[in-house]
């Protein structure tokens, strides 16, 4: 359990500052890290990180294809949590 929590906590913290760390190369026009990073990131876990990033940052969050792509993943991340507790997958 402690090793879940600690990937958890890795996975989100990484997503985050990736995310703040986008918002600041954008701010200067500099190469930027890629959506399907970001979004690789998210679905492997960080999706806490990256929409708290997204928020504190306020990066990307008036991009409305980006959004959906990232509920989209919430999405399946509820249906497979869901999955997991009634029916023990």
């Amino acid at each position: 359990m402690k090793v879940l929590l600690l990937y958890f906590l890795f996975v989100n913290s990484l997503t985050f500052l990736l995310t703040g760390y986008d918002k600041f190369q954008a701010r200067r026009h500099n190469k930027r890290i890629p959506e399907s990073t970001l979004f690789v990131l998210a679905f492997i876990g960080g999706s806490i990180g990256l929409l708290t990033g997204m928020f504190f940052f306020r990066h990307k969050t008036s991009k409305t294809t980006f959004i959906m792509k990232f509920l989209y993943i919430i999405l399946v991340q509820a249906v497979l949590i869901y999955l997991k507790l009634t029916h023990n997958i």
